[in-house]
């Protein structure tokens, strides 16, 4: 679903992989720690000596991953902030696009639970909310929720945005949101 996420986003932005190739935009993807090395130790040996098992649970491989994906050669970071992951990984894009470290960036924020461990973990020490639904600044709030999802957004300084004709749907400091 990234890798799917990330194409979306730039098509969306009217930037196919092949204007991409070699060109110096930035990957930003907000990641928390993943279950896959708890469901790799548990699983067959033949899990554990695939091709992807020394690095398939490694927040901070994910970025570079998709950034050889897409043949890009920009900053590319992978941020583990737990749930402010997305919006570091936000930060850290607008500040590249304004010193001028890269054109381009694409910023993500994924998370997949598949084991219940954490959930419990969390619910057994009263993190998350017991009645399921999040209040967020309401005094009825009692913990948050847990989710899992994946979001794709291209950022691009406002000045070249306009010079390429590009769509913008939003401005955030003098960087155009593209998708």
């Amino acid at each position: 679903p990234i890798v799917e996420a990330a194409y979306e986003a730039l098509h969306g932005a009217g930037r196919g992989r092949a204007s991409l190739l070699g060109d110096d935009a930035g990957v930003f993807l907000g990641i928390e720690r993943p279950d896959w090395a708890l469901l790799q130790a548990l699983g067959p040996a033949s899990a554990r000596q695939s091709v992807y098992a020394a690095t398939g649970d490694t927040t901070s491989v994910a970025g570079g991953r998709l950034s050889f994906v897409l043949g890009l050669q920009g900053p590319c970071v992978s941020v583990d902030t737990a749930c402010s992951s997305a919006l570091v990984a936000l930060h850290a894009a607008v500040r590249c696009l304004q010193n001028g470290d890269c054109d381009l960036a694409l910023v993500m924020g994924v998370n997949v639970m598949l084991a219940p461990g954490s959930a419990q973990g969390q619910a057994i020490t009263g993190l998350t909310s017991a009645t399921g639904r999040c209040h967020t600044f309401d005094e009825a709030a009692d913990g948050y929720v847990r989710s899992e999802g994946v979001g794709a957004v291209v950022l691009q300084a406002l000045p070249e945005a306009a010079a390429q004709g590009r769509r913008v749907h939003a401005v955030v400091r003098g960087v155009g949101v593209a998708q």
